[in-house]
C-alpha cells in the first residue's frame, strides 16, 4: 500500500471532502495570489508521482503567487517527499514541495517545505497575515527528501540523503487556525513563464489535533557542525534531559535528567548514570574540569542550589559553595577556579572561588552592576571570562578579565536577548542563545537560535534555529577538537 494511501485511513470525517482520483490523495488545485499562467496537475496512480506545472512571481514577501494541490486536514502533520524539476530550462529559483496555509489569500500565514531548481532548500513561513516572509536555509542540498512536521503551532524541516535517516534544519512557531490547507505547490518565479516539478514518495500523515494539556515533551540531544551547520540527532526521549557536556576525549557527552546526572556514546546508545553520591537534586549547570579529572556539578540538598566537585568517574561529591543559591558555569584553563552565579543580598552576580575550596564563603564578586549577571565561562587562555548581563536593558553578553576589571558588551543586537556565551577550546568562536528581546529570562519551550562569531570579533551567524531555551545549552557544550556543538531541543508531542 502506498504511503498516502495508508496515512488516509488516519484522516478523520474532519478533513472534508473525498480526495478527486485525477488529484491522488489531494482534494482541489487552483492558483494562490496573482498568476498569469494555468498551472495543472497530473497524478500517476501507478508511480505515486505527481507532475505539477505552476507560474507565479515569487513566494515571498508579503504576497505569494503558485499553483497549490490541496487537502483541509486539522492538527499534527508529517508530510514528505522527493522533488526534482524535468525541465533544464527556467529561473535558478523556482520552487515545490510542501505547503501548509492558513488560507488560500495571497498573503495568508504558512509553513513550507521547498526545493529550489538550484539545489536550495529551506523552511519558509510568515507569522502573520501580510507579514514579511522567513527562511531558514539548510545545509544539505538537494537531490535529498525533504519532511516538514506540524506538531502543534511548531513547524520542523528535516532532510534526508538516503530517504531514511532524517537530520533536522530548523523549528519555527507559526500558529495557524485549524483546518489547514496542506498540499503540493509549485512557483515558476517568474510571472512569464511556468514550472514543472514532478514529486515522488509522497506521504501525508495526519495525527489529528492534540490538545496543548495532552501533549508530552520530546528531548532531542544533537550535533551540530560549525562548519557546515549540519545537525545529527544522536538522542531522542521523551524524558526531559538538559544541559550537555563533551567529555574531553570527545568519546561521550553528559547531560542532566530528573536531578540525575548520566553519560551518553557520542554515536547514541543507552545512558549511563553517573554516580553522584547523594547528590540527586542536581539542576543543569555542570562540567568537566580541564584535564577531564574532575566534575562540577550544582545540587540543591535542601532548597538552595550549590556547587560541588567529585571525580569525572563518579563518586561522593565536595561541597565548596557554604552559601547559596550558587550555580556552576565555568573552570579556568588550569582548573584551580570555579566561576558560577550566585544571588547574594538579592541581586545575582558571577562570583569565583577556589576548585579545592570546602564549603567556603571565600568567594569573590566579579560584578556589581544591578540587575542579572549569569553564565560565566573562561576563554580558553584564561584572559577572560564571558558572561550575559542585563544591565543595559535587554541580555548581552559581554567580557571582562578574570579579576572582574574591563567589563565590555560582546553582542548590541536590537531584536534579541543574548544568553550563555561559550567560548571554543580552540579560542576562535564563541557561541551563544538568543531568545526574541520580548521574552524575559531563559525560560523552556521557545523559538531560539544558537549564534556563533569569531572570538576575535565580527558579526555573529545563526547557526541552529530551534525549539528550546532553557536545558539547550546552558553549560559548555563545545567537542574537544572545536568542530562541533551539542545541544538539546525540544518538541510538544502526542503521547
Amino acid at each position: 500500500m502506498r504511503p498516502l494511501a495508508l496515512a488516509a485511513a488516519l484522516w478523520s470525517a474532519a478533513a472534508g471532502p473525498a480526495a478527486l482520483p485525477e488529484l491522488g490523495e489531494f482534494q482541489s488545485h487552483g492558483n494562490v495570489g496573482e498568476v498569469r499562467q494555468a498551472g495543472s496537475v497530473r497524478f500517476d496512480p501507478q508511480s505515486g508521482e505527481y507532475r505539477i506545472t505552476g507560474g507565479g512571481e515569487n513566494m515571498w514577501g508579503g504576497r505569494d503567487a503558485f499553483h497549490f494541490v490541496w487537502r483541509r486536514l486539522p492538527g499534527d502533520l508529517t508530510l514528505t517527499a522527493d522533488v526534482s524539476f524535468p525541465e533544464r530550462e527556467g529561473v535558478a529559483h523556482r520552487k515545490a514541495g510542501w505547503i501548509v496555509r492558513e488560507g488560500l489569500e495571497a498573503d495568508s500565514p504558512y509553513a513550507d517545505a521547498v526545493v529550489h531548481a538550484d539545489g536550495l532548500i529551506s523552511l519558509q513561513y510568515r507569522l502573520v497575515k501580510g507579514g514579511p516572509t522567513l527562511e531558514v536555509q539548510s545545509p544539505v542540498k538537494a537531490p535529498a527528501t525533504i519532511r516538514l512536521e506540524r506538531t502543534g503551532d511548531l513547524f520542523t524541516l528535516s532532510v534526508s540523503r538516503d530517504g531514511r535517516r532524517f537530520q533536522p534544519v530548523g523549528s519555527v512557531t507559526v500558529a495557524l487556525a485549524d483546518p489547514v490547507y496542506a498540499g503540493l505547490g509549485v512557483c515558476a518565479h517568474d510571472a512569464a513563464s511556468t514550472a514543472t516539478a514532478v514529486l515522488s514518495r509522497v506521504s501525508l500523515e495526519s495525527r489529528g489535533t492534540v490538545a496543548a494539556a495532552e501533549r508530552v515533551l520530546e528531548s532531542r540531544l544533537e550535533v551540530v557542525s560549525i562548519e557546515s551547520g549540519e545537525r545529527t540527532v544522536v538522542h531522542t526521549t521523551r524524558d526531559h534531559i538538559e544541559a550537555p557536556n563533551w567529555s574531553r576525549d570527545g568519546r561521550e557527552l553528559l547531560f542532566n535528567s530528573h536531578g540525575r546526572l548520566y553519560s551518553l556514546p557520542r554515536d547514541g546508545g543507552e545512558p549511563r548514570r553517573i554516580d553522584t553520591g547523594g547528590a540527586d537534586h542536581l539542576n543543569n549547570d555542570h562540567g568537566l574540569s580541564p584535564d577531564g579529572r574532575w566534575l562540577a556539578i550544582s545540587h540543591s540538598p535542601q532548597s538552595d542550589s550549590l556547587v560541588y566537585v567529585l571525580p569525572a568517574t563518579g563518586g561522593p561529591p565536595r561541597q565548596v559553595t557554604a552559601l547559596g543559591p550558587s550555580y556552576w558555569h565555568g573552570w579556568s584553563p588550569d582548573g584551580k577556579t570555579l566561576a558560577y552565579c550566585a544571588r547574594r543580598n538579592g541581586e545575582f552576580d558571577v562570583y569565583t572561588i577556589a576548585a579545592d575550596a570546602e564549603r567556603s564563603t571565600a568567594e569573590k564578586r566579579l560584578t556589581t552592576a544591578p540587575g542579572l549577571d549569569d553564565g560565566p565561562d573562561y576563554s580558553p587562555d584564561g584572559q577572560a571570562i564571558f558572561f550575559n548581563s542585563e544591565r543595559t536593558g535587554l541580555m548581552r553578553v559581554w567580557r571582562m578579565r578574570p579579576d572582574g576589571s574591563e567589563q565590555q558588551p560582546v553582542t548590541s543586537g536590537e531584536d534579541s536577548a543574548d544568553w550563555f556565551p561559550h567560548p571554543s577550546p580552540d579560542g576562535k568562536w564563541l557561541v551563544f542563545l538568543s531568545y526574541d528581546k520580548s521574552v524575559s529570562g531563559h525560560p523552556a519551550n521557545k523559538d531560539v537560535a544558537l549564534n556563533v562569531m569569531p572570538l576575535s570579533g565580527g558579526a555573529p551567524r545563526i547557526l541552529a534555529r530551534l525549539f528550546g531555551g532553557q536545558g539547550t545549552i546552558n553549560v559548555p557544550s563545545w567537542s574537544p577538537d572545536s568542530r562541533s556543538l551539542a545541544f538539546v531541543s525540544y518538541r510538544l508531542v502526542k503521547p
